[in-house]
């Protein structure tokens, strides 16, 4: 796809039970193109066509509420169980704006999540969202398939409004033909919304090979004619992704992420962010990317003064990047998680699985921090420390002969004096998150600390 104006996303108008089967994994068969036509008018919210929207779905139900309700109605439902039968002995698994999916008795108290990213006013009720949860992770495991979240800005892309964007960086509006070779297929121009998006370097790549060990998710704190415009450009054939596009429109919490609107076990999910304040009840789940500022107006929204890349007319390295880098990780979780761990496939956990490896990153060494740490602070509280020991390091606040780094911002202090002395490594804190980003050792003198200027 060319630099281009991409036309507005359109929500899927599918018949219910065709939705219900693809993205809930129901029993429920397909909709005629009759059906899903008629389906598509009731995509506007009025309650006669969703009623008989509905009620033309109770035949197709019947067993599936035999089913459902095996353990508790004793056969009650026979093959010609009239239609105020089947409301009675329902248990109302989800409702369709205010009507029960299942039987169409209008529901005076709902509770449960309301999933509107797979189909305008679906709600389902917990022990549905549990069962539906259950029967999808043994589908993927046998499939040998993770779950994975995607986060949009400044993970897979980068976004600016065009009345944003510097003089140095006016020449992106020109012509696609004008542009250098890496830009035409990752440069997008979106003049009906007034907005530049720049698509991370190797970003097809990942995608490709991402899905075939897990079932992707896009969550975006973005609004939802947003998150579906991003996610055609990343997927415009929909073969990643396709209607699992969360925005944060979707979302339970203001201003949070989180898993309750994913359909798929946490066990099983791993969630790719930059920002972790986002994923306050899942922080297990999650791998922290490095932002990607493309524009200008990205850098200053995070208080950098440094030039742009686009300013530069730089940008990631390909193969040596953010997204190869974390698609190699994922896939060293994927093989640990289904070939190297024993006991039963439905009982392993990822975020287990993922404390492992970041805790090998930096295995075998013993940090002290000089000046890094308020001398009022407690030490083992601050991110810096916590996140040394994440990543599998010893803290300590003297100096020994078993100490091999020594983190400061001053080559000045006592302590890193004596690490020259001593031949230790002497590092910047940029060192430490260099490694809880790449997920490996960083060579050290990439990291280099000078004395403070007086």
């Amino acid at each position: 796809m060319s630099l281009a104006e991409s036309p507005v996303h359109s929500s899927s108008s599918d018949g219910f039970a065709d939705l219900l089967e693809r993205e809930l994994e129901s029993g429920s068969s397909e909709s005629s193109p009759d059906e899903e036509d008629k389906a598509a008018a009731a995509d506007d919210g009025s309650d006669v066509e969703i009623e008989s929207r509905i009620k033309r779905q109770k035949v197709e139900t019947v067993e599936i509420l035999e089913e459902a309700n095996a353990s508790t109605s004793g056969g009650l439902l026979e093959e010609n169980s009239d239609l105020s039968a089947m409301e009675d002995l329902c248990a109302h698994p989800g409702s369709f704006g205010d009507m029960c999916f299942l039987c169409g008795q209008r529901l005076v108290e709902q509770s449960g999540v309301t999933f509107g990213y797979i189909h305008k006013g679906l709600r389902l009720h917990n022990d549905e969202i549990d069962r539906l949860r259950n029967t999808d992770i043994k589908k993927s495991l046998n499939n040998k398939k993770l779950y994975l979240v995607l986060d949009l800005d400044h993970t897979l892309l980068n976004s600016t409004q065009q009345n944003h964007m510097t003089a140095e960086e006016e020449y992106l509006m020109s012509p696609p033909d004008s542009l250098p070779d890496a830009l035409k297929d990752s440069l997008f121009r979106l003049d009906f919304m007034r907005m530049m998006t720049k698509l991370r370097p190797f970003i097809r790549t990942f995608l490709k090979e991402a899905s075939e060990i897990f079932e992707m998710y896009v969550y975006t704190m973005g609004d939802r004619a947003y998150a579906l415009e991003m996610a055609k450009l990343l997927d415009p054939k929909k073969e990643y992704f396709g209607d699992r596009v969360i925005s944060r429109d979707d979302g339970t919490q203001k201003h949070q992420k989180g898993l309750d609107i994913v359909l798929g076990q946490e066990s099983a999910v791993l969630i790719l962010d930059d920002t972790e304040n986002a994923w306050i009840k899942h922080k297990d789940n999650l791998i922290l990317m490095e932002r990607y500022h493309f524009f200008r107006s990205s850098c200053a929204q995070f208080g950098y003064t440094c030039e742009s890349l686009s300013e530069l007319k730089s940008d990631e390295s390909e193969p040596d990047g953010a997204l190869a880098n974390v698609l190699d990780l994922l896939k060293r979780i994927h093989k640990i998680f289904f070939y190297d761990l024993g006991g039963n496939l439905i009982d392993r956990d990822v975020r287990q699985v993922l404390r492992t490896v970041r805790k090998e990153v930096l295995k075998g060494c013993k940090v002290v921090f000089s000046r890094i740490i308020p001398s009022k602070f407690q030490a083992d509280s601050h991110h810096l420390w916590k996140m040394a020991e994440q990543l599998g390091a010893i803290c300590c606040t003297e100096v020994d002969s078993s100490v091999t780094h020594v983190v400061a911002l001053d080559a000045g202090t006592e302590k890193s004096r004596w690490a020259v002395k001593q031949k230790k490594y002497l590092v910047h804190p940029r060192w430490l998150e260099a490694a809880n980003y790449m997920w490996r050792k960083q060579p050290e003198e990439k990291f280099p600390v000078t004395e403070a200027k007086m």
